[in-house]
């Protein structure tokens, strides 16, 4: 029979032919483990792995076959250790992780008197007349269980202004030193838009800020000059990379924060892969409607999704409901953007082809985000848009299963049902919490679940949230068996969703996500077999290494 191969094709046979026959160059790295996860459907385990100078993953296979293929290649040779795909949060916040290293650290305080210990131990190295800044405290963990007030910080601190974000950052608590620099009066019974200042029956207000209310207290601090708004992105990232994160996704970064990211890419300053998200309507997202979605040469770096928020967080009461907080009557909670400004953004960005990615936590206000997005991308909901809901934490039952059929991504936070489940059906009663924190009804309607942390909200540690996703239980395994099991997911499903589906959230699906021919080598060294333990060990998980590229950026001390 001729050879009837198009003459055209012998080129491709002959290169390939040629590929197969040298050896590999001396800057090619065989990396041999106890395991390799790869998380690709054809080839989901392997021994060994093979990546080039740049970081670019050559072969996976077997030891005994990789060694033969490229005898020159440098060992990396790891023992029994396991290899996964490198880590991505799908929703963080990188210079916020970055701040709570220079400002007092609430998390985890039992009641007031331990937040004023600790603000009086972190005042003692600020200068005369600093504001004293805090993170964490979250009041729901406190005996009494509601907000506190100015005059719980007046006693401890009459001159100095203090400002303290709840841990969610959805609500702010101020002395009276702070509101007395605000420069509007805050008396009366106005209220801004999409926040809400609590007053008592005398419309003082008692020093508690929810959502857009945080803003006049936010734009009386003074200014964070350049250097500490970049060293805040630097501690962010070096946390992240120790956690076993090779990539995050920014929600809500303006264009002097891109600016920031892009000087340290420009210096190789970047340790690992960011997607910035476009900080609501404002000057980020005109920039990627006048110029362009934005990638950095280097492939660390990227903006093209725009982050809105639809309403506030169940902690605070500021997530829109349908009906009324089980626990407070007569309030609904808040739209942070009315239902014609989530349309209008999202109108705008898909003009900019811009993805459009939206806070939404109460069952309107995932209600709210799912009728815009329907409404503007009309017949294009079945493509591949990707647009997004961050969070999805309480949705009624005729919408959990449109985010599948619209093609939606559930961008979701293991942590948050584990944190939140002391109190969560206090705030939305018997028959709400059925639809919340569902991620097992949400995966199996079809809907894709992108895995992160919201960090610095929740910890920036991914074992946390695997854990979380597969125990549905607290750190000392509480309650037994899980808070609503039915919604956990099995650990290669917690894995894939801080993966292979958060990198197809990013668009980043054919660089990262999994460990294939073609892709970046970006993974993570385990001492243990996420797959092979029971799911309450996953929080103990040793991360020996995390490499972005072939090369590590962080070793675990010895």
């Amino acid at each position: 029979m001729p050879d009837r191969t198009p003459l055209s094709f012998l080129p491709l046979l002959l290169v390939a032919c040629i590929a197969i026959a040298i050896p590999a160059r001396a800057a090619d790295t065989l990396l041999v483990a106890g395991r390799i996860h790869t998380m690709e459907v054809g080839r989901p385990h392997a021994e060994a792995m093979v990546y080039d100078e740049e970081g670019r993953i050559l072969a996976t296979g077997t030891r005994d076959a990789l060694e033969a293929r490229y005898p020159d290649a440098r060992r990396l040779q790891l023992g029994a250790a396991t290899v996964i795909p490198g880590l991505i949060d799908a929703h963080g916040h990188v210079s916020g992780l970055g701040m709570t290293h220079m400002t007092a650290d609430l998390v985890g305080t039992r009641d007031k008197a331990e937040v004023i210990e600790r603000l009086r131990a972190f005042a003692r190295d600020l200068p005369a007349g600093a504001w004293l800044v805090g993170r964490g405290w979250d009041q729901n963990d406190w005996p009494e269980r509601e907000f506190p007030t100015a005059a719980d910080l007046d006693t401890a601190f009459p001159d100095r202004a203090v400002w303290l974000e709840r841990i969610d950052g959805h609500a702010g608590w101020a002395n009276s030193a702070a509101m007395r620099a605000v420069e509007r009066r805050l008396e009366g019974e106005w209220q801004p838009e999409g926040g809400r200042i609590v007053r008592d029956a005398n419309g003082q207000p008692t020093g508690i800020f929810i959502d857009a209310a945080s803003s006049l207290v936010d734009a009386a601090r003074p200014p964070i000059d350049e250097a500490l708004a970049e060293r805040a992105l630097v501690l962010g990232m070096q946390d992240a990379v120790a956690h076993g994160l090779t990539g995050a996704h920014d929600a809500g970064v303006d264009l002097a924060g891109l600016e920031r990211y892009r000087r340290l890419a420009d210096r190789g300053a970047l340790p690992m892969r960011i997607t910035a998200m476009a900080a609501g309507d404002g000057d980020a997202l005109d920039a990627l409607c006048r110029d362009g979605l934005y990638r950095h040469p280097g492939g660390r770096l990227q903006m093209r999704t725009v982050k809105v928020y639809a309403d506030g967080a169940l902690g605070s009461r500021g997530a829109a409901l349908l009906a009324d907080y089980s626990d407070d009557p007569g309030n609904r909670g808040l739209m942070v953007t009315s239902p014609d400004g989530l349309h209008a953004v999202a109108r705008k960005a898909m003009a900019c082809g811009v993805q459009v990615a939206t806070h939404a936590i109460g069952d309107r206000g995932n209600h709210e985000v799912l009728e815009a997005y329907a409404d503007v991308l009309g017949d294009r909901r079945k493509g591949d848009h990707r647009w997004r809901i961050e969070h999805a934490q309480v949705l009624a039952a005729e919408d959990l299963p449109r985010l599948a059929r619209m093609h939606v991504i559930a961008s979701m936070q293991p942590t948050h049902a584990t944190s939140d489940m002391p109190w969560a059906e206090d705030r939305l009663g018997p028959v709400r919490i059925v639809g919340a924190y569902s991620w097992r009804q949400l995966r199996d309607s079809g809907a894709r679940l992108a895995l992160g942390s919201d960090f610095p909200v929740e910890s920036v540690d991914p074992r946390l949230g695997l854990h979380a996703a597969t125990t549905r239980a607290d750190a000392h395994g509480l309650p037994a068996g899980g808070w609503r099991p039915e919604e956990k997911l099995t650990a290669f499903e917690a894995l894939r969703g801080f993966t292979m589906d958060a990198a197809f959230a990013g668009f980043a699906e054919n660089e990262v996500g999994s460990l294939a021919v073609g892709k970046r080598a970006d993974f993570v060294v385990l001492a243990e077999d996420p797959l092979a333990i029971p799911p309450a060990g996953l929080r103990e998980l040793t991360v020996l290494a995390t490499y972005v590229d072939g090369r590590a950026v962080y070793r675990r001390p010895e």
